[in-house]
């Protein structure tokens, strides 16, 4: 009898353990639609794609595989290697572009100088539109007879020419240009906020010891940086390596195919030409390009970091 009344009182009522249980269930039941569907419509979809690269689907799908037969039309293809090679182009400028400005404007920024605030909205707006907005004001602006060489030659300047837009083996770096336009500022962002969380002890202490702001900032601030500059990266060969809607605004993949990238490759195979099989083997390399570029990269970062 008493043993009875003791477990009665030591035993939670039933009120707490349905709270427990909803405690328990609640991020389970909140979380499993949006697993679900990332794994329906992110990895089912990817995994469709890769069935379809082995196939000759063209108007519509097919699923009987016939080998590599799609890859090696691909490798056979000349615009495909432009693709390949604008993106070289347009990957690394594009990239190295967006970190030196990106960091020397943190740098500026970092100075405590007056109207920061002003400066970092200024610098981080273009952030704020989407690459067609980008890719269409920069059409206008990159325009022989509307934007900058107009311009020019409305001041005297008659011989004056800016033509890259519609020259086909400079095309590409307008793309460059527009991209830098717009990713400088979210990496000045990043930068600016791993400079302001650097230790300002040690910066005091080196000023003690004599040295000068470019000292310390080249032997203690920047190589502080350095998940910094990983992050950064991690980002920018994301955007470049997918970069569609930008090429599209501005230059259509032109003149001809001359900027054409993978992503502008892939859809105008897999929908304007109705070959599908041939886009899902352009995708599939796409992605494999993603994984070779980041894997290693966040492999190497996740040593360094346990060693450290």
């Amino acid at each position: 009898m008493n043993s009875s009344r003791a477990d009665a009182a030591l035993s939670p009522p039933p009120g707490k353990k349905l709270r427990d249980y909803v405690e328990t269930a609640l991020p389970k039941i909140v979380l499993g639609p949006t697993l679900a569907c990332a794994l329906v419509f992110v990895y089912g979809f990817v995994l469709w794609t890769a069935w379809l690269s082995f196939t000759e689907s063209r108007l519509l799908p097919r699923y009987d595989l016939v080998g590599f037969i799609q890859y090696v039309a691909l490798f056979e293809n000349d615009r495909w290697w432009i693709a390949l090679k604008n993106l070289a182009i347009f990957g690394s400028l594009f990239i190295g572009i967006c970190l030196v400005t990106g960091l020397l404007l943190a740098i500026l920024l970092d100075q405590r100088i007056r109207a920061e605030g002003f400066l970092r909205a200024v610098y981080l707006y273009p952030m704020a539109l989407s690459f067609i907005v980008t890719g269409t004001a920069w059409r206008w602006i990159l325009n022989p007879g509307l934007g900058i060489e107009h311009l020019v030659r409305q001041l005297g300047f008659e011989t004056f020419t800016f033509d890259w837009i519609v020259t086909p083996g400079m095309s590409i770096y307008t793309v460059v240009i527009a991209g830098a336009w717009q990713s400088s500022g979210f990496v000045m962002a990043l930068f600016l906020a791993g400079l302001r969380g650097v230790d300002d002890s040690i910066i005091k202490a080196a000023q003690v010891d004599g040295a000068g702001p470019v000292r310390i900032y080249t032997r203690i601030i920047i190589p502080s940086l350095r998940p910094v500059f990983f992050s950064a990266l991690i980002i920018l060969a994301h955007i470049a390596i997918k970069s569609f809607d930008l090429v599209m605004a501005l230059t259509g993949g032109g003149p001809g195919f001359s900027s054409d990238l993978p992503a502008t490759f892939m859809y105008v195979f897999a929908f304007n030409r109705n070959q599908i099989g041939l886009g899902a083997a352009s995708a599939m390399m796409m992605l494999l390009t993603v994984v070779a570029i980041i894997v290693p990269m966040m492999y190497a970062e996740t040593r360094r970091q346990h060693r450290g």
